[in-house]
């Protein structure tokens, strides 16, 4: 049994913040209700399909779960959602706060009215903070957070990580605070309680790990920025007949390295012989080590490496991480067959709780559990049926 079984999580998100938070509780064996609008969440029409309103982006962050859809301007569906969420554990949304009043979704009457329950709200920024109640999408928080920045300090140019970095950062901070706050939550006898997760701050958090570096000290003993990982030449080494990602690391690692390629000088030079005297010269170092490994082919570096067991490893284009032989023996792609679209593939639950991990389940059409669901909670057909006038 998965660890989160029972749990009921009701999530009002859309995009990839929020659904990609809740996609993990629903790995984490969550029933996950997603909420919709009857429009949808507009990832439903984002990339290419196989059937309408089941897009790339909608079929990556939604697997697991069901839709119900609830036009929540209606009283009727607040009052439906409200009947909902007595019954679940989580309420998870990502609305600005200013719209939450005349949906009925203030947290002080939500959580009055429903004490046991973990109130979610995914933010763009803290409350408190002069940038509280703005809106923000993943390019803002990536140019705010510093991620900009760091792609021009290492490449000369400004421009976002070629991913959804913020997004998928704050969904998984998400994630692992509300599986933190159920915890909570048994021990202060079932009592539930507010979270707050600001995207601008968990992105912050996440870049100041290495690169607040000397700022850590008061005053500054060096500018923030870890140099070995700003540094330009910090990219796969050019082998003699492509690509290939070697790490050296420990002090044994970078003699074993020099020793192997014929140059004793550099195994015992002083600019490299400790990962202080590397850091200080980490520029030197990787021009040099560059040289080194044109002169062989890729193939020969990844014997060689692992023979001196230093990591190394091939370059993965995207495509071929679907044919990955390690990806591939472990079983870490599901496939699942759907009768209207067919076979569909998903990027597994990486991991695993007594050897078990989750499976993709096909994601919802749009309100395909709309009626289950509501039924459920003891709402008629006649009433169901109400909330579409």
């Amino acid at each position: 049994m998965l660890p989160l079984s029972g749990i009921r999580v009701v999530d009002l998100s859309t995009v990839v913040m929020g659904p990609y938070a809740s996609q993990w509780l629903a790995d984490l064996g969550a029933e996950v209700i997603k909420v919709e609008t009857p429009e949808g969440d507009s990832t439903r029409r984002t990339g290419p399909a196989a059937e309408d309103g089941m897009s790339a982006i909608f079929l990556g962050v939604n697997r697991s779960k069901k839709s119900v859809v609830l036009n929540l301007k209606q009283p009727a569906a607040q009052t439906a959602l409200h009947r909902l969420l007595a019954t679940a554990d989580v309420l998870l949304h990502s609305m600005r706060p200013q719209k939450l009043a005349r949906l009925d979704l203030d947290p002080a009457s939500v959580m009055a009215r429903h004490p046991r329950l973990v109130y979610v709200s995914l933010l763009g920024f803290a409350e408190d903070g002069p940038y509280g109640g703005r809106p923000a999408y993943d390019d803002i928080i990536q140019g705010l957070s510093g991620n900009a920045a760091l792609m021009a300090a290492q490449t000369g140019t400004v421009r976002y990580f070629p991913t959804i970095a913020a997004d998928k950062t704050s969904g998984l901070i998400a994630a692992l605070s509300i599986s933190a706050a159920l915890a909570g939550r048994e021990r202060q006898g079932g009592k539930g309680g507010m979270v707050e997760v600001p995207m601008f701050e968990s992105m912050v958090a996440f870049n100041m790990v290495e690169h607040l570096y000397g700022q850590h000290f008061d005053p500054p003993r060096s500018a923030a920025g870890y140099p070995r990982v700003l540094a330009p030449l910090r990219s796969p080494y050019q082998s003699a007949d492509g690509y290939v990602c070697m790490m050296p690391y420990t002090d044994a690692h970078w003699r074993d390295f020099f020793t192997a390629a014929g140059r004793n000088d550099l195994a015992s030079d002083a600019r490299f012989a400790n990962i202080g005297a590397r850091t200080r010269h980490i520029e030197t170092l990787y021009e040099i080590t560059g040289d080194i490994v044109r002169t062989r082919s890729t193939d020969a570096w990844l014997a060689l490496c692992e023979t001196l067991q230093i990591p190394v490893a091939r370059v993965n284009d995207l495509d071929d991480l679907v044919n990955d032989p390690h990806l591939l023996a472990t079983g870490f792609f599901d496939r699942v067959e759907d009768a209207a679209m067919g076979t569909l593939r998903f990027a597994g639950a990486p991991v695993r709780f007594d050897g078990e991990r989750a499976h993709a389940g096909v994601p919802p059409r749009l309100g395909e559990h709309t009626r289950e669901v509501l039924g459920a909670i003891g709402m008629s057909d006649a009433d169901i049926d109400a909330l579409d006038r």
